[in-house]
């Protein structure tokens, strides 16, 4: 999870409320988290008929902000500004009259969606000093399994591996559609604690048969029908596999089979925790690196340096389902 959203949060939830806050962004998950937060946490339900005012930056002029601001909460201690879609307000710089002095009954949010504030503006400058500045950025989509995982950890409810790597194949990087998917499957199955394949699939409607976390087992297993098959659905369907997941995928595995070349005389229980990956798994593990050789692993790792360089544009100009090809013949080779 955002290491500065986490710390934002925190910090609302203690209670201790700053006079400004400015988000933005292109990632609307953290944005829509917080902006609900100062919707729906900060004034009781009372409170919010006439402490809470929710403008928008297309139809409103910053005269209208900064009086929204001065004004002095009515039966409530404080009063809740919210300013949505704040790059569409014109003259936005005004503002920053208002954020030199704030008013101590206000807590005012700037939403400013989809896009970052200039850094160099005087109301950014003065929402750094005065309050809280946070800027959700779009996360990159090798990072997605991670973030799953972290996500489950978050709400209670064990994501895998294996599983994180399925939904963030199938459903991209969008955060809030991520998130409500695990939802889903929650509201469902109230009384399961860890996500799995067969509730993904019945659930979320995502089969297990092109998983780019099963890629490089199958060929390691010397499944080679099923191999091939999932690389005919990736290279047609370059979208469901981008490239850098499909090296992250490989390399996480051909690095397990080179660690577990020097981890043949220890306990099962060693080795999994060496690995990062629970005990039933061991014996499948160390049975492929009997069959890939430590020298092969060795070749195939630095076959992913190479061509996670070329997936960026480096040296190459071939798409995707190109360099996939390319590098699985040469591992197969």
């Amino acid at each position: 999870m955002n290491a500065d959203y986490k710390k934002l949060r925190q910090s609302l939830e203690s209670g201790k409320y700053a006079p400004v806050y400015l988000i933005d962004g292109e990632e609307p998950y953290y944005l829509d988290d917080l902006t609900t937060f100062f919707e729906e946490k900060i004034l009781t339900p009372a409170e919010r008929d006439f402490n809470l005012m929710v403008l928008y930056g297309k139809d409103a002029t910053w005269a209208d902000v900064v009086n929204a601001c001065r004004r002095f909460p009515m039966f409530a201690q404080r009063q809740v500004v919210i300013l949505k879609d704040a790059s569409l307000l014109k003259d936005f710089n005004e503002l920053a009259g208002y954020l030199e002095n704030p008013s101590p009954t206000t807590v005012f949010l700037i939403e400013n969606r989809f896009k970052k504030a200039d850094g160099r503006s005087k109301v950014v400058k003065l929402a750094k000093e005065k309050g809280f500045y946070f800027t959700s950025d779009k996360i990159k989509d090798e990072l997605v399994p991670q973030w799953v995982q972290t996500y489950g950890t978050e709400i209670g409810f064990h994501i895998g591996e294996r599983e994180s790597e399925l939904l963030a194949t199938s459903l991209g990087s969008d955060l809030q559609r991520i998130a409500n998917e695990i939802e889903k499957v929650r509201i469902n199955v109230p009384d399961e604690k860890a996500l799995t394949t067969d509730l993904i699939q019945k659930y979320i409607g995502i089969s297990r048969e092109y998983n780019i976390f099963e890629f490089p087992e199958a060929l390691t297993k010397n499944e080679m029908d099923k191999f091939y098959r999932m690389l005919a659905y990736f290279t047609a369907n370059p979208k469901s596999a981008p490239m850098p997941l499909v090296i992250g995928s490989f390399y996480n595995h051909f690095n397990r089979l080179y660690q577990a070349n020097f981890l043949r005389n220890k306990a099962e229980k060693d080795i999994a925790a060496a690995l990062g990956t629970y005990p039933g798994k061991v014996r499948e593990i160390m049975a492929q690196s009997q069959r890939w050789p430590l020298q092969r692993v060795e070749y195939c790792i630095m076959l992913l340096g190479k061509y996670s360089t070329m997936a960026v544009g480096i040296k190459s100009n071939a798409d995707g389902s190109e360099l996939l090809k390319e590098m699985i013949g040469k591992m197969i080779a």
